[in-house]
C-alpha cells in the first residue's frame, strides 16, 4: 500500500503541477500583499481539497451504478493522464492555463473569487487530478487506503500551498527556463505512471477472458 501511496502522491502532484501554477497565480495577484496571496492560495487548496475528496470517496460507487468497470476507467484514465503529460512535455499546458488566468481575470472586475475559479477548479482540481485520485481510489478499497487516499491528497495540495504562497521567491529562483525543464521531466514522469494504468487497466479486463477461454480448451465437453 505505501508504494500505492507514494505512486498517487506523486501522479496527483504532477497533474496539479505547482511550479506551473506560480506565474499564473502571480498572474491572478497582481500588485496583492504576502497576506492576501497566501489566503487566495489556502482557500484554493482547501477548496480543491474537498473536492478531489468527494470524487476519491464516492467516484468508484459512481462508476459501478454506471456500470463501468476499474478496469475500463483505468484504461480510460490513464490515456487521459497520457494526453496531460504530453502537453507537460511540449508546454502545452502553461498556454491553456495562461488562457484560464485571463479570462478569470476578466471575472474577477465582476466580484468573482478567483481562489474558487480558475484556481481550484479546473487549474488544481481538473479533471486529471479528479482522474487519479479515482484510479487511487479503486486500488486502495481497505479503510485504510481511504484514509491513505485522503493524506495523499491532503500532501499534494499542502506542498502545493507552499509552493505558491513562495511563488514570488520561486519564481525568481527558477526563472522560466528551469521551470520549463522541470514540467518537461515531471511530465515524462507522469507519462510512465499513464502507461501503468493502461497497461494495469488492459490486464483486469482481457485477463478474465483469457481465463475463460483456457478453462473451455481444457473442459472435456
Amino acid at each position: 500500500m505505501t508504494n500505492l501511496l507514494i505512486n498517487g502522491f506523486v501522479t496527483l502532484f504532477v497533474i496539479i503541477d505547482p511550479l506551473g501554477l506560480v506565474p499564473v497565480f502571480l498572474a491572478l495577484t497582481p500588485g496583492a500583499r504576502a497576506a492576501h496571496r497566501r489566503g487566495i492560495a489556502l482557500r484554493a487548496s482547501l477548496i480543491a481539497g474537498v473536492i478531489l475528496s468527494l470524487f476519491g470517496l464516492a467516484g468508484l460507487s459512481v462508476l459501478q451504478a454506471l456500470g463501468i468497470t476499474l478496469g475500463a476507467f483505468r484504461v480510460a484514465g490513464g490515456i487521459f493522464l497520457f494526453w496531460i503529460a504530453f502537453e507537460l512535455v511540449f508546454e502545452k499546458r502553461g498556454e491553456r492555463k495562461q488562457k484560464n488566468a485571463e479570462e478569470a481575470t476578466a471575472e474577477e472586475e465582476e466580484g468573482h473569487d478567483i481562489a474558487a475559479f480558475p484556481l481550484a477548479i479546473p487549474l488544481m482540481a481538473g479533471p486529471g487530478a479528479i482522474t487519479a485520485v479515482i484510479l487511487l481510489s479503486g486500488s486502495l478499497p481497505t479503510l485504510a487506503g481511504q484514509v491513505g487516499l485522503i493524506l495523499v491528497i491532503a500532501a499534494a495540495l499542502g506542498l502545493s500551498f507552499a509552493i505558491l504562497t513562495l511563488g514570488h521567491a520561486i519564481d525568481r529562483f527558477l526563472g522560466p527556463t528551469s521551470r520549463m525543464v522541470v514540467s518537461r521531466l515531471l511530465g515524462v514522469v507522469l507519462a510512465a505512471l499513464a502507461v501503468q494504468f493502461v497497461a494495469d487497466g488492459a490486464r483486469e479486463l482481457f485477463t478474465p477472458a483469457q481465463s475463460r477461454a483456457a478453462l473451455s480448451d481444457t473442459s472435456p465437453f
